[in-house]
């Protein structure tokens, strides 16, 4: 969805423009299936204090929110030791604030294509709840908080008795948690649904879709990309935006641009509401398991689990177990458990959480890659700022510590 977003808003900045897909249509891939968060309020990079700690204890568990399976990949091996020394308070604040800043950059620019477009994708606007089990989870938001304050970020600390206010339906299981942290103005929608409806309307505004089309490797001469090889031939253009998701690496470092995106699967199951008054109402994030939980329609959408595995697209049964165990311990009765769909998804991670905008070392190439989880929720606020950026216009928020110089220093 990353692409389409940004195509639209080129297009309606008046450029012509066509989109390079290997897949038959918009949001086959990573866009598929995700757990529809529009989630501002909850944008933090996964590299924090503690978490190293954290990590191991998650591989311990049997509903583990984390699974490692080749330990000899170099590129993982590089990225998870980046990873670790973002682990510290000062370098998760930073990153934090960076995050949070297109992400709520991003949720107004939703807003206004919304208004603008009237487009419609099982679309609400009832907030994200964070579930805590534990006292030390509960204690341990303390740090978010304090950040959310900083960036004015609206958010409720509740009780089981107050939190049940806004999703009736976890009464009957309120003695399993503490409390919750509630960010009322993040949103949740299908992004399928989304990304496909603004394709149509993208084409409507002359984009031009090629699906089906294969990119094999970027042309360059001195400091210009000169074409994208496909295998449909050589495409050319007066820009070029890459933005590949956790592919973009493979195709960059052939021109040397290295940038530390790594593909951490994540896998989601959907099933039908089988009785609206015992479903969510929203967004419910259980921070034990690190799953989310949310109401699309009449579907409940499940979605979690980083497992690092390269580019294995492989379904585990163990990953589906873990997301039943979320819904059935959550929602027991809200959704029909055995007519779950389920999906995987490569979401390109970097270790510092912060996606890649902007500008490269080639005058013509630009960048929009390294969302993670957070693609769906900082979609709009990146389609907004490449088309201010390609068009020679100063984005709206500043770039700084968003596009890939900060690798290079």
């Amino acid at each position: 969805m990353i692409g389409t977003t940004a195509a639209y808003y080129l297009a309606r900045a008046g450029h012509q423009v066509t989109v390079v897909d290997r897949q038959a249509a918009p949001a086959m891939e990573t866009s598929f299936a995700n757990a529809g968060e529009v989630s501002p309020g909850y944008a933090a990079p996964w590299a924090g204090p503690g978490v190293p700690l954290k990590a191991i204890k998650w591989l311990a568990m049997r509903h583990r929110p984390l699974v490692i399976r080749d330990l000899l990949d170099p590129a993982m091996l590089g990225w998870c030791m980046a990873m670790l020394r973002n682990c510290t308070q000062a370098r998760y604040r930073v990153n934090k604030a960076r995050m949070v800043r297109l992400a709520e950059y991003s949720r107004d620019c939703l807003r206004e294509l919304r208004a603008d477009t009237g487009i419609g994708y099982d679309d609400r606007q009832q907030g994200t709840l964070q579930l805590f089990r534990t006292h030390k989870q509960l204690d341990d938001s303390g740090k978010d908080i304090e950040i959310l304050r900083e960036h004015g970020v609206a958010f409720q600390l509740l009780g089981p008795d107050d939190y049940v206010r806004y999703e009736p339906a976890l009464a009957q299981v309120k003695h399993k948690f503490v409390g919750a942290l509630r960010l009322p103005f993040d949103e949740t929608g299908d992004c399928f649904k989304f990304t496909q409806t603004l394709a149509r309307m993208a084409q409507a505004l002359g984009v031009e879709f090629r699906f089906g089309v294969n990119i094999q490797a970027l042309q360059t001469q001195g400091e210009k990309m000169t074409g994208v090889q496909t295998d449909a031939g050589v495409l050319q253009a007066d820009a070029c935006l890459l933005a590949l998701g956790s592919y973009s690496p493979l195709l960059l470092a052939p021109i040397g641009i290295r940038i530390p995106v790594y593909p951490v699967k994540g896998y989601s199951i959907t099933v039908p509401i089988v009785d609206a008054a015992h479903a969510p109402e929203s967004t419910i994030m259980d921070e034990t398991h690190k799953v989310a939980v949310t109401r699309l329609g009449e579907r409940i959408r499940v979605g979690g689990t980083a497992e690092l595995a390269g580019y294995d697209g492989r379904l585990h049964d163990a990953r589906r177990d873990t997301l039943l165990h979320v819904l059935t311990d959550l929602f027991p009765r809200g959704g029909d458990a055995g007519r779950a769909e389920f999906w995987s998804g490569l979401r390109p991670m970097t270790p510092d959480g912060t996606p890649v905008l902007g500008d490269t070392p080639y005058s013509n190439l630009y960048l929009a890659t390294g969302h993670g989880t957070l693609g769906w929720t900082m979609a709009a606020g990146t389609g907004r700022v490449m088309a201010d950026l390609i068009s020679g216009r100063a984005p709206r928020i500043s770039l700084d510590g968003l596009t890939a110089a900060r690798y290079r220093r």
